[in-house]
């Protein structure tokens, strides 16, 4: 099962507190301050791992508890720190303060790491207290709390190309034909109920990333058949592919509904580069004509049954794809 969306509980570790120690050594009956600090306590740590693709381990445990510091010592022997926790995530996963809605962090590249809850600060002993006019200091400091919250972590896939369109649209099987992505296929609505990664190799040169969106419906901005955790795995793709049947009695309302759902949701969407797909030549009537859409976005006619303009397909692709960076770049 795809989980993309979890809340949990994170407790980091207290700190150690100082300890108030005096040297004692024969002949030396009267010897200094020795008491050690306190060790820092272990903190939580989310961490980014490019293997991992769902965060359906963190629906089995919701708790989760760093070390905490080793108290001081004498013979000023410090505490030893706790010992952290690191939680690993697929990258695009947003980590955010449940309580607050503040993000703590977004997780985009492979090894990178958000500090959940830090850890408390160990206490000083009474060693740390000692001066020139105060030799025999009996003060010492308790170890601090360490961050005690709930957190909700949110993936949002990474990808360079968003495949968009009403349920049936045939995205599951341009994302097989085209990748190495091998998702359910049916001549059914919404066989695709989780989001699907493929990585197009192109020209023996590079390679991509594509998605395959679950098939998006009238008012999912508004939570209408998992609208919103389906929408959520675009805002991260470069560009968009509106992909519209050849069949569709009326494709142009088709992408307006589409684009509608997407603004509805971010006007940010919308901004991304963008082309108009038309899905299922093989069944196309004698009597079509390619509709007015946008006069701003490309349009390419294929099968991905019979593979017809698949190449070509790959390269406008790829088009959007610089034009993206290049945006990216700009800003």
């Amino acid at each position: 099962m795809f989980i993309d969306y979890v809340k949990i509980h994170v407790i980091a570790g207290h700190g150690g507190s100082g300890c108030v120690s005096f040297h004692r050594e024969k002949y030396v009956p009267k010897g200094g301050p020795d008491g050690g600090d306190g060790g820092h306590g272990g903190s939580i740590v989310i961490k980014g791992n490019r293997n991992l693709r769902t965060l359906r381990d963190f629906t089995y445990q919701k708790l989760y508890k760093a070390g905490r510091g080793q108290h001081g010592m004498g013979d000023n022997r410090h505490g030893k720190r706790g010992k952290d926790i690191v939680l690993e995530v697929p990258l695009g996963t947003t980590v955010k303060d449940a309580e607050t809605g503040e993000i703590l962090g977004d997780i985009v590249e492979d090894g990178q790491q958000v500090i959940a809850a830090k850890g408390g600060k160990g206490g000083r002993g009474n060693a740390r207290f000692a001066t020139s006019t105060h030799r025999s200091p009996r003060e010492w400091e308790p170890g601090e709390p360490g961050e005690d919250r709930w957190i909700e972590l949110e993936l949002k896939l990474i990808a360079d190309i968003g495949l968009v369109g009403l349920p049936n649209a045939g995205k599951s099987t341009l994302l097989s034909r085209i990748s190495n992505a091998r998702p359910k296929i049916a001549d059914y609505p919404f066989t695709t109920l989780e989001p699907n990664l493929g990585i197009v190799y192109y020209r023996d040169t590079t390679s991509f990333v594509v998605a395959d969106i679950p098939g998006l419906i009238e008012g999912a901005h508004e939570g209408k058949g998992l609208g919103i955790q389906f929408l959520r795995h675009i805002e991260r793709t470069r560009a968009i592919a509106y992909l519209i049947e050849c069949t569709d009695p009326h494709p142009v309302d088709t992408f307006k509904a589409l684009y509608h759902e997407l603004e509805a949701y971010s006007d940010l969407m919308v901004k991304k580069p963008a082309m108009i797909v038309l899905t299922k030549i093989d069944l196309m009537p004698e009597d079509f004509v390619v509709p007015k859409f946008n006069k701003k976005l490309p349009v390419i006619m294929i099968s991905s049954v019979r593979g017809d303009n698949l190449t070509e397909l790959k390269d406008q692709f790829y088009k959007l794809i610089k034009k993206a960076i290049s945006q990216e770049d700009f800003e």
